[in-house]
């Protein structure tokens, strides 16, 4: 297809978050602190089961692709975020937007899908303990990690492609700090009806398959431990599954606020809120969720940096 039969705009205006001119500079080092913090702290987990024997298990496999699936999530829009703060001209090309967007819808719709295959994981560990090892096998988590990554690609790969066969002919100013499909279709001229169609349907199903997996397995979860209850069991089970739940809240919780709860009183402030707390937030608070609240995670940790000090002197 010829880029003159696509569109008529070469380049979109990103409008940014609703800061004011003189508070650019404190929002400027607090994003750039949480992305650095993120991309450390993600890193870190990644480098911890990397080296620890003892995390080679099927819960910290999908752990490290979750670590992987934030640090990218969070450097397809922050970085063009904190450069466009910095300019008078906050434009990004034709190309690079649908581009930002791709890796937006892919990554957003991947960590979906680790979130859900891991709350598999811990519903087979603690509903079927005695063939854990038998289920969770490496052919499986390699699969089911495999077949997440496939999917999301697949499911971002057809957004695009149907948007790219949009035309924009006027109004190329995007009222976000990121390409946002939503944002897109509402400046296009071209009928995009088969395109909401896309996002209502597939995208929906795409959603609520991982979230009624993750609703399914807890649900078991809650049922088993109420057969025998007892307060050592029930600890147990929340230090295994409080770190998921948590990201779970948190991740889900963001995406209700902007696509269950939208109001039209002041909903442009509200959805960049949301946006950036499941974008920046969201992602920089994993790796201590997991970190601080898991005591393989902290043991490891530990021993690293023991091994630093040994290495140093």
């Amino acid at each position: 297809m010829r880029r003159e039969n696509q569109s008529r705009v070469s380049q979109f205006l990103l409008l940014g978050l609703p800061i004011l001119p003189e508070q650019q500079g404190v929002f400027f080092a607090l994003f750039l602190g949480m992305y650095l913090t993120t991309v450390l702290g993600n890193l870190l987990i990644m480098l911890l089961i990397r080296l620890d024997s003892r995390l080679h298990t099927p819960m910290y496999f999908f752990l490290s692709h979750l670590a992987f699936c934030d640090v990218s999530f969070s450097s397809v829009t922050v970085p063009k975020m904190l450069m466009n703060m910095q300019t008078q001209h906050p434009s990004i090309p034709y190309e690079g937007c649908i581009t930002q967007m791709y890796f937006f819808i892919n990554f957003s719709c991947l960590e979906n899908f680790l979130l859900g295959v891991m709350a598999y994981d811990r519903y087979v560990a603690i509903c079927n303990p005695l063939h854990y090892v038998v289920i969770m096998r490496k052919e499986l988590r390699v699969l089911l990690g495999a077949g997440s990554w496939f999917f999301s690609c697949i499911h971002a790969l057809l957004h695009t492609l149907l948007l790219s066969y949009l035309s924009f002919c006027a109004d190329n100013t995007i009222p976000h700090f990121f390409c946002d499909i939503t944002a897109l279709l509402k400046l296009s001229c071209s009928d995009t009806s088969l395109n909401e169609l896309v996002i209502f349907t597939e995208a929906g199903v795409l959603t609520l398959l991982p979230l009624s997996a993750i609703l399914g397995s807890y649900v078991s979860i809650g049922a088993t431990i109420l057969r025998v209850p007892s307060m050592k069991r029930i600890c147990k089970v929340l230090s295994t599954c409080g770190s998921h739940l948590f990201v779970v809240f948190l991740y889900y919780g963001t995406l209700a606020i902007i696509y269950f709860f939208h109001s039209s009183n002041n909903s442009k402030v509200k959805d960049a809120i949301a946006s950036v707390m499941y974008t920046v937030v969201t992602p920089m608070l994993n790796p201590f969720i997991y970190s601080l609240r898991n005591r393989d995670m902290r043991l490891a940790l530990g021993i690293l940096c023991r091994k630093g000090i040994v290495f140093a002197e």
